[in-house]
Parts: C-alpha cells; sequence; structure tokens
C-alpha cells in the first residue's frame, strides 16, 4: 500500500500524521510511504530524515492525494484537501464530523473511507487515539489559562498558586476524563485551588484517590455546574460524549454573573464546545471577550507543542495505521471492532451513529 503523509495546513498546525520512526515501521512491512516536502519541519524531522527512514519527498500535498492508497494526518481535512480525496481512498484523522456539517458534507460527496481517531475504542474501555492529545490539551490548558488570567491578556490578573497571604487562583474543570485528570494535575502542581466536576461517582472517588484531597470533587448537576462556574476565577471544559456533540453546560446567562476577567478554556472545541458561546479559534488568535469573560477555543491546542504531541499521538496510531495498510481497510475492520468503531463515513454514508444524529443524517451500519 502506497500511505501518503500531507503537510498539515490548519492555522498554526505543525504536526504530522506519520514521523521518520513510524514511516520506517511501514516501510518495513513492506509499504511505501510519500511524505509532502517540509511536513515533517514543525517537529524537526527534515526531508532527509525521512529518505534515511525509506519514504519518498512528494513536491506537493496534491502529488501525495493523487498517488496514496491511504492518507494519515493530523487534523480534519481542510476545504481544498477534501477536494483531493477521491472514491475508495482511505483517510485516516482527527475528524470531529459532529460539529462541523460541511466538512462530513464534502467527506460524503468524496466517496472516501474517513476513519477518526477520535472514535476508534480499546478493549480496555476509553478512546486510545484520543488519549494522547487530550493528555496534552489537559495540561496545555492550564498553561494557556494562566496566560489568559494575565492582565496583559485580558485576565484579571492574578496568580494561578498565589504567593504568601495572597490565596491561589480558584480552577473548576468540568470533566473528570482523560483532559480532566491532567488538567486537575497540572494545577494541583500549580498550587491553584482546584475543583472537579463530574456526573461519574466512579470518577470523582479517582480523582479524590489520586489527589488525596488536594482537589475537591463535586457532583455534575445544574445547580453545581452554576455555583462553581460562577465562583471560578479559570475554567476548563473536558466533557466528551465519543463523536456526539459537546453538551453545552455553560450558559451565557452565566458569564454576566462571572468574575470580570475569568477565563475559560474549552477543551471540547473540537465537538461544538461546552460553552453556548463558544466558537472555534486559531493560534494566531486564541481568544475573544463576551461580558467580561475572556475565551480560549483552540480547535488544536496540541498544536502548539508539536513534537511532544506528534509522538505521542505516533505511538498510539502506528498500530493501526499498520494494520490498515497490512490488510486492507475492509479486513483490518473486520478483524478489530474497535477499530470499526473509527469508521465515520464510507461510500457516501454516514456510518457512526453518534454523527448521524448530531448532524441529522441517515445512519447506515457499516
Amino acid at each position: 500500500m502506497l500511505i501518503g503523509v500531507p503537510k498539515e495546513i490548519k492555522v498554526h498546525e505543525y504536526r504530522v500524521g506519520m514521523t521518520p520512526s513510524s514511516a520506517r515501521e511501514a516501510v518495513a512491512h513492506g509499504h511505501r510511504v510519500m511524505v509532502e516536502t517540509r511536513a515533517g519541519a514543525g517537529i524537526g524531522a527534515s526531508d532527509d530524515d525521512y529518505r534515511s527512514a525509506g519514504a519518498e519527498i512528494a513536491d506537493s500535498a496534491a502529488d501525495v492525494f493523487a498517488c496514496a492508497d491511504m492518507i494519515v494526518k493530523v487534523k480534519e481535512p481542510q476545504a481544498v484537501e477534501r477536494k483531493m480525496l477521491r472514491e475508495g481512498q482511505v483517510l485516516f484523522t482527527y475528524l470531529h464530523l459532529a460539529a462541523d456539517p460541511a466538512q462530513a458534507k464534502d467527506l460524503i460527496e468524496s466517496g472516501a473511507v474517513c476513519i477518526a481517531y477520535e472514535t476508534v475504542t480499546s478493549p480496555l474501555g476509553g478512546l486510545p487515539l484520543l488519549a494522547p492529545m487530550s493528555e496534552v490539551a489537559g495540561r496545555l490548558a492550564i498553561q494557556a489559562g494562566a496566560h489568559c488570567l494575565e492582565r496583559s491578556a485580558g485576565g484579571m490578573g492574578i496568580l494561578l498558586g498565589g504567593v504568601p497571604g495572597v490565596p491561589p487562583a480558584r480552577i473548576v474543570i468540568l470533566g473528570a476524563g482523560v483532559v480532566g485528570t491532567n488538567a486537575a494535575q497540572a494545577a494541583v502542581g500549580a498550587g491553584a485551588q482546584v475543583v472537579v466536576i463530574d456526573k461519574s461517582i466512579d470518577a470523582l472517588r479517582r480523582i479524590d484517590s489520586m489527589f488525596n484531597g488536594r482537589a475537591m470533587t463535586v457532583f455534575s448537576n445544574r445547580d453545581n455546574v452554576e455555583r462553581e462556574v460562577l465562583r471560578a476565577d479559570l475554567v476548563v471544559s473536558g466533557v466528551l460524549i465519543p463523536g456526539a456533540a459537546a453538551p453545552k453546560l455553560i450558559t451565557k446567562a452565566m458569564l454576566s454573573d462571572m468574575k470580570p476577567g475569568s477565563v475559560i478554556v474549552d477543551v471540547a472545541i473540537d465537538q461544538g464546545g461546552s460553552a453556548e458561546t463558544s466558537r472555534p479559534t486559531t493560534h494566531a488568535d486564541p481568544t475573544y471577550v463576551i461580558d467580561g469573560v475572556v475565551h480560549y477555543m483552540v480547535a488544536n491546542m496540541p498544536g502548539a507543542v508539536p513534537r511532544t504531541s506528534t509522538y505521542a499521538l505516533n505511538n498510539a496510531t502506528l498500530p493501526f495505521t499498520l494494520a490498515l495498510a497490512d490488510k486492507g481497510w475492509r479486513q483490518a475492520l473486520n478483524d478489530n471492532p474497535h477499530l470499526k468503531n473509527g469508521l465515520n463515513i464510507a461510500a457516501g454514508k454516514v456510518t457512526y451513529r453518534a454523527v448521524a444524529e448530531a448532524l441529522g443524517l441517515n445512519y447506515a451500519a457499516a
């Protein structure tokens, strides 16, 4: 199989679908790997690094899309890339279709086989291809939130950990999953007051045990969410319903009652966001302010640390990439029901129920 790796073109996206090490593994399995020139520059991987791994270097993305049997990316294909997809071609990347009807329409029309990292499951539970980026995003959320709380960034001008005689910031984390756990780890380490909200008692027990009481746990209901959001200096949302749109936990009405200069970092923005006022931003222009509340809504947060993110992602994706290449997508999905859960669109049909429901489209079983 010819595996194609185009350069990512989303604003300030520096990750790459395959590292030279991953390319070398694919070549060792008897496959060809074609990488667009300078695709790995953002992680410090040169064209020569890829050549040394046995990959071929293409002059343009058009060459990659025209030749490849399977495209391996990081972010969802942008409009110009979607036009280059063809019937039967496999696309393996993050898609986040529930909040992106335009992308879904184009992928349906392309006839491509679209497998989304974020809905591949694990025999042990969880989402193994989403987890590495959720770990990065959770930790980055505290870093980004700390910056946004600075006065020069529009925040109220407080330090996360405070200093002797001055209390630390109060950070409220919505969701005790991978994002929330990693955000709590970074926030507790910074010395902040930390509150984690979730509807799972087991998840809250895990947080309580993990942090030995240094993070408060609160059961998620409307009253508790509203009370804690209004008391927060920084709110981090990592709420996830696999493949579906994120629930709106922060209403527009709450904003006027939140502290002036407080911050919302919405890691759920890829799935539409957890606030009614959420809309995607970029690393080039990451924030906006509504009712005095700073919104940080960057849809590719891990792209800020592309080297860490790319290697963490490849550690998780490579076995699936090799399975798809070795067996072909049909056999690979038949052999692995967890990989099959990643199939979102195939041959012009939506094959993931939550995506179909979110977009009001017909669902077709894979």
